[in-house]
């Protein structure tokens, strides 16, 4: 299986879960192009909260806690590109709803909903 076929299905998983506990799809892969010495940012999913909270959430698999584990790998930096990439998608909006950052981690067989993980 390629890295990109492993966090599609991740990323599937992941998403089934989240609906299963009421979330709403609003957008997938979120890209934000990024500049001549900047990388941009991207976001797994966006979904949307019953209460009307967006919630920005970024998947990451890992196949074990070696190394920390899926949700030790979402560092600064790909905090930073994520919480870019969210400015700019709220752009659209004329009044910012509540928005919350999480991580789905899924290390091996073991998936966690780590809501709050982080902060813009």
């Amino acid at each position: 299986m390629s890295t990109k076929s492993t966090g599609d299905a991740a990323e599937d998983r992941a998403l089934a879960h989240l609906l299963r506990q009421g979330l709403k799809l609003e957008c997938r892969n979120y890209r934000l192009a990024g500049g001549p010495h900047r990388r941009g940012g991207e976001i797994d999913l966006i979904l949307r909260e019953r209460d009307g909270t967006l919630v920005f959430c970024e998947v990451r698999a890992r196949a074990s806690r070696a190394h920390g584990g899926a949700a030790a790998s979402v560092g600064a930096t790909k905090q930073a590109r994520i919480v870019r990439a969210a400015s700019h998608y709220l752009m659209r909006f004329a009044q910012l709803p509540p928005c919350r950052f999480d991580v789905v981690a899924i290390d091996g067989d073991e998936l966690s909903w780590l809501k709050g993980a982080f902060g813009a």
